[in-house]
C-alpha cells in the first residue's frame, strides 16, 4: 500500500503541515509505504498548455513538462492513496495546490469524451485548513469547495474533505496587525480543537491506507 501525503502549504511546520505529517503518521502505523512531500520545496508550475499530453501517439497520464511536478504525477498515479493539505487563502486553496490540481488532472483528462484515461484507483483525502469558523464555512465555501474536489474522482476512488475550522495565524499577535482577530479566542480553540484535527489526520491516513 502506497500513500502519498502532501502539503500545500508554504508553512512546512504550522497547521497544514502538523495535521500532514500526523496523516502520515498514522498510514506508516498500518505498515503503509509513505512519501511526504512540502510541495513548496518544488521548482514546478501550473499548467502551460503545452497540450503534448493531448498529442496523437503520446502515452497517456503523463505530464510532459520538465519541472518537478511531473515525476511528482507519476507517484501519484502508481500510489493508492493521496492525501493533500492545503490552507484556504482568499476562499481558495493555495496556488500550488491548484498547480497540482491542473497538472494531475488534465493530463489523465480525454479530449475525445472527457472520460478518464487513468484506470488505476487512488483513493483521496483532503484537509482544508481556515482562519473561517464553521458557520462562515458552511455558508460561503462548503458547497464550492466539495464542488472543486469532485475532479479528484477521475483518480476512480474514494474522495473525502476534513475542513479545519478557526486556525490559529502566528504565536504572538501582538507582533502583527491582525485586530480583526480574537487572539483569546485562536488560542483557545487552538488548545481544545486543534490536538482533535491532529488525531482525526492520524486516523484518517491510518484507515485509507489498511
Amino acid at each position: 500500500m502506497k500513500t502519498i501525503v502532501i502539503n500545500a502549504s508554504p508553512r512546512r511546520k504550522w497547521n497544514t503541515a502538523q495535521l500532514m505529517k500526523e496523516a502520515a503518521n498514522g498510514a506508516e502505523s498500518v505498515g503503509a509505504e509513505v512519501e511526504y512531500i512540502d510541495l513548496y520545496k518544488l521548482d514546478l508550475h501550473g499548467c502551460m498548455s503545452c497540450l503534448i499530453c493531448k498529442k496523437m501517439g503520446k502515452e497517456r497520464c503523463k505530464c510532459y513538462w520538465n519541472d518537478d511536478m511531473s515525476p511528482l504525477i507519476e507517484k501519484i498515479l502508481d500510489a493508492d492513496n493521496l492525501i493533500i493539505g492545503s490552507p484556504i487563502y482568499l476562499s481558495e486553496p493555495t496556488s500550488h495546490y491548484r498547480a497540482l490540481l491542473e497538472r494531475l488532472i488534465f493530463c489523465i483528462l480525454s479530449y475525445d469524451n472527457h472520460s478518464s484515461y487513468y484506470k488505476g484507483k487512488v483513493n483521496v483525502a483532503l484537509f482544508y485548513t481556515m482562519n473561517a469558523p464553521k458557520d462562515y464555512y458552511e455558508t460561503m465555501m462548503k458547497q464550492y469547495l466539495e464542488s472543486s474536489a469532485q475532479v479528484f474522482n477521475m483518480l476512480n476512488g474514494e474522495v473525502e474533505i476534513y475542513p479545519v475550522f478557526n486556525t490559529l495565524q502566528v504565536n504572538d499577535y501582538s507582533k502583527y496587525s491582525m485586530a480583526a482577530f480574537d487572539e483569546k479566542n485562536k488560542k483557545l480553540n487552538h488548545e481544545k480543537q486543534f490536538p482533535i484535527d491532529l488525531e482525526t489526520a492520524f486516523e484518517i491516513g491510518a484507515r485509507l491506507s489498511k
